[in-house]
């Protein structure tokens, strides 16, 4: 059977096995001690994402908070070359520079990963200004998790885009902990579409074990902002593994993850698309295998490219033309000499 390529559901599909895909890869790269730096935060169980990343147009722009790979990757990523980013080489995204929690490519929308709780919200605000007065049919969307929604420049951001009629959406992805806090632990009203429509905006929630749901509640809102009308979208998942790479979520019991890792959004795409026809098993079976080659691919890449050379440590990071700091030796080496010849 040839795959259907108009198949929205279908394409869903691959993107979302395409990320877990990735993520595996990911954990992968860190066991065996390629990656730069310690802190990894995965998105299995988050994949459903992909139903906001899908309603967005080319053009839109987009921020994410440290558990963004799977948002980047729904709005056209590279893997190789945000592998090679996450191992800290200089074929990646950001020369190596930025890791994983601080990946962006302009050239994709990505205005940029932020590992501050909620510090790329307010950047879309910045986005929508610019493209409300250019009339540019653009919209601007924050990803960020259900932490995000303790910080106050959320809702600083969030009047902001109501009171001036930006298009943007703020996009939660509450996937029930904030590190290893429950999320009824830390909000006392948890009905975060409330907050945001108390603000003016247009809000909803949808399963985040269900791609379909996201993506129909998100097209709305897209349509809405585009039109002037700021939104906010909650996608209730949960995150499968703990907070970073090396958290074995102690916090959780062994019943708790077993009923929250049978919310798969991707097992449940799959048997959709079986249950109506779309694809047989067969088909999706290729699917899944042709992720994990390419993914494999990408992980072989980034484990075989070369790191930045030492010299490039201060380019990117000063406006041009900047002088180069002087390594701290020669500094120390001429304060002494000063002080001796005193």
């Amino acid at each position: 059977m040839t795959l259907p390529t108009n198949s929205a559901p279908l394409a869903r599909y691959r993107t979302m096995r395409r990320i877990r895909s990735f993520e595996e890869r990911v954990g992968e790269l860190f066991l065996k001690g390629e990656s730069a730096g310690s802190m990894l935060h995965l998105s299995i169980g988050e994949e459903a994402v992909v139903g906001m990343t899908d309603a967005m147009q080319p053009g839109d722009t987009f921020t994410t908070h440290h558990r963004g790979h799977g948002v980047f990757l729904g709005r056209g990523a590279d893997p190789a070359r945000m592998m090679a980013e996450i191992a800290g080489k200089e074929d990646g995204y950001c020369r190596g520079k930025g890791g994983s929690m601080h990946i962006a490519d302009r050239a994709l929308g990505h205005l940029g990963a932020n590992a501050i709780v909620g510090g790329g919200i307010p950047h879309i605000v910045g986005a929508g200004i610019s493209y409300r007065n250019t009339r540019s049919g653009q919209i601007s969307v924050a990803f960020f998790g259900d932490g995000a929604m303790s910080q106050g420049i959320l809702y600083e951001s969030m009047n902001m885009a109501a009171l001036w009629h930006l298009p943007v959406i703020f996009c939660c992805i509450n996937n029930q902990y904030g590190m290893g806090t429950r999320v009824d632990r830390s909000a006392g009203n948890r009905d975060f579409p409330a907050r945001a429509t108390a603000f003016g905006l247009n809000a909803a929630r949808a399963d985040g074990a269900d791609v379909e749901a996201v993506h129909d509640a998100a097209r709305s809102l897209a349509a809405a902002a585009r039109d002037g009308r700021p939104g906010y979208l909650e996608i209730d998942a949960y995150r499968f593994f703990g907070h970073a790479r090396m958290d074995k979520s102690p916090y959780r019991t062994p019943e708790e993850e077993v009923e929250g890792r049978a919310r798969d959004p991707i097992a449940r795409a799959r048997a959709r698309l079986a249950e109506t026809d779309a694809a047989t098993a067969a088909d999706l079976d290729r699917i899944d295998g042709d992720a994990a080659v390419e993914m494999d691919l990408a992980l072989a890449h980034a484990i075989g490219a070369k790191p930045p050379a030492l010299s490039t440590m201060f380019e990117d990071v000063y406006a041009p033309g900047t002088p180069a700091p002087r390594p701290q030796a020669e500094r120390l080496a001429a304060i002494l000499g000063e002080g001796a010849r005193a």
